[in-house]
């Protein structure tokens, strides 16, 4: 029989549970938020550390950039000889014509394909080819094409510019590839099975209604191609060279802002290390701009 004093064995355990259950989430808790901090600080610090650096070319790109457009005729004169004044102009139309040219040759393709592969393609085989011989193009060091394009169109040749904008062309066509099949890809399904229950067949409406819905998404990915292809140096350096003079003949070498800075900024002399800065500027400056301009389009087109 029970007595009085009898403790009920049922409430011990439970209440010395609750009590150890209580402490090791607790503990728990504290283990995850120091993590969490740890993590935090880790990742300010790493963003710090790279914000640093940036900010600090960019500071040195604009003082230097802006001293030697100031001290030199930018836009009026051709690139001088060694301790004469001069500019760029020669160098700013053939970046600009070799720039375009590629523009022009690489982004319908890119266009076309990305639009096959999203839309066409339906898991076939060709499709699966394509996507994985593009993921190679995409990857492949820009050397390696302007190598290639060397073989092809310069050995035993001559350099010329529309070496050099085919060579930009082969970069400019995985990424149009790539953000186009992306872009089209988003556009929702049943936008397409709407277009097909009004009889619309299928190429019309790839090209009145998908292609439309992704219209901001496509001009973005060909403005980041060509905002990439600005700036490259090493393909056209064994494809179209450079030219001291003015020059538009697309047949024969072709100056241009990288090989212009690349030969400038490797030189002794003090004025073509002004013009290098002066031309690394704009080179940067034309970026920013057509990254900004694509990322206004894109938010533009979200917001729509």
């Amino acid at each position: 029989m029970p007595t009085n004093n009898a403790v009920d064995a049922t409430n011990v355990p439970l209440s010395i549970d609750t009590s150890f259950k209580s402490r090791y989430n607790e503990s728990l808790y504290n283990k995850r938020r120091w993590g969490n901090r740890l993590g935090l600080g880790f990742a300010m610090s790493a963003m710090v550390f790279g914000l640093v650096w940036l900010f600090w070319i960019l500071i040195t790109l604009f003082i230097e950039g802006f001293q030697g457009m100031v001290q030199m005729p930018i836009f009026t004169a051709d690139t001088p000889a060694p301790m004469s004044d001069g500019g760029l102009r020669n160098a700013i139309v053939g970046s600009v014509m070799l720039a375009f040219s590629g523009l022009f040759v690489g982004a319908p393709i890119g266009l076309m394909t990305g639009i096959y592969l999203s839309e066409f393609s339906q898991g076939s085989m060709l499709g699966k080819v394509t996507r994985f011989l593009n993921d190679i193009l995409l990857s492949a060091p820009s050397i390696v094409i302007g190598l290639f394009i060397y073989a092809l169109m310069v050995q035993g040749k001559s350099f010329s510019g529309w070496a050099g904008s085919l060579a930009l062309a082969l970069i400019v066509v995985p990424v149009v590839v790539r953000t186009t099949e992306n872009m089209l890809n988003l556009v929702p399904n049943s936008i397409r099975e709407a277009a097909y229950a009004l009889g619309t067949p299928k190429w019309k409406m790839v090209t009145q209604v998908t292609i439309k819905a992704a219209k901001a998404g496509l001009t973005t990915g060909v403005l980041l191609a060509f905002a990439r292809i600005t700036g490259e140096t090493a393909p056209l350096l064994f494809t179209a060279l450079n030219n001291q003079y003015f020059s538009t003949d697309m047949s024969q070498p072709i100056a241009n802002l990288p090989n212009t800075i690349y030969q400038f900024a490797m030189s002794p002399y003090d004025n073509w290390h002004a013009l290098a800065w002066a031309a690394a500027l704009l080179i940067t400056a034309s970026v920013l701009l057509l990254n900004v301009l694509a990322r206004f389009i894109g938010n533009r087109g979200e917001s729509k």
